[in-house]
């Protein structure tokens, strides 16, 4: 939401924005007002903003009750990992600040599906995204996350299905899935301990990853978000998931 209100050239408008917003970086000098699922309603509601821009996955529960309670000027913004998703968040937000947001949202959708068949010829390759790796089992997306989307958006098949979230991947669950790529955010990789220990890990160690490395690292927000910048994104996965391709180039935007 934050790359979207800049995107639409509203960015002067922001007085603070949460710890998943770091693009652009001129939003590096804005306070900080925590992570969004672990807001504080007292803090928020002492910078008296005009309009609260919300996802709708923001909470704890407990806090939005208080803000809505106050009568802080929420406005929630839906969610949805998906090209149409894309679209409807930034005319959502458009729509709340006062603006249009229709050629953002026609300019987005068009890059998007540039990307359609050039990805659509590639064979899908067989992946999994491991959101977390420090503490035993790889702890790998399923279905309707962020993730899932975007690793089919990109030409993947995501081997792990059958669940909705994210849960621990065991041994015997990958061995039967056998992924050839793995795709992890920078940080999570690092925590990890690198490449070849997050390779030795027993639920790894027994998959074709072993042997082909893929082990891909993007950077999540980028990545995940599925902002005005998800079809740069999507291409930029998908040229890790298959090089070589010949996936197109995408018009220079102002907002990426």
């Amino acid at each position: 939401m934050t790359e979207i209100i800049f995107a639409l050239g509203a960015g002067a408008r922001v007085i603070a924005v949460d710890s998943t917003s770091r693009f652009p970086t001129l939003v590096e000098a804005l306070p900080r007002i925590g992570y969004m699922r672990a807001l504080a309603p007292e803090g928020l509601i002492a910078l008296t903003p005009d309009l609260l821009l919300m996802s709708e996955e923001a909470g704890p529960p407990q806090a939005v009750a208080v803000l809505r309670a106050a009568r802080a000027p929420i406005r929630v913004v839906p969610d949805r990992p998906s090209a149409d998703g894309v679209r409807a968040k930034i005319l959502a937000v458009a729509e709340a600040l006062g603006l249009d947001g229709a050629p953002l949202a026609a300019a987005v959708r068009a890059d998007w599906a540039a990307l359609d068949a050039p990805i659509g010829s590639q064979r899908p390759r067989r992946a999994i995204f491991i959101l977390s790796a420090s503490r035993g089992a790889p702890l790998v997306s399923g279905e309707g996350t962020h993730a899932d989307a975007m690793l089919r958006a990109a030409g993947a098949t995501n081997v792990i299905g059958g669940f909705t979230g994210y849960r621990p991947l065991s041994a015997e669950a990958a061995a039967m899935a056998a992924p050839d790529a793995v795709v992890m955010m920078t940080h999570s990789l690092a925590e990890a301990g690198g490449l070849d220990a997050v390779l030795s890990m027993p639920a790894l160690a027994v998959t074709p990853v072993a042997r082909t490395r893929r082990v891909l690292a993007v950077d999540g927000p980028y990545t995940l978000s599925f902002g005005p910048r998800a079809p740069q994104a999507r291409r930029d996965l998908a040229r890790l998931l298959h090089p070589g391709a010949a996936l197109p180039d995408l018009p220079l935007r102002d907002w990426t």
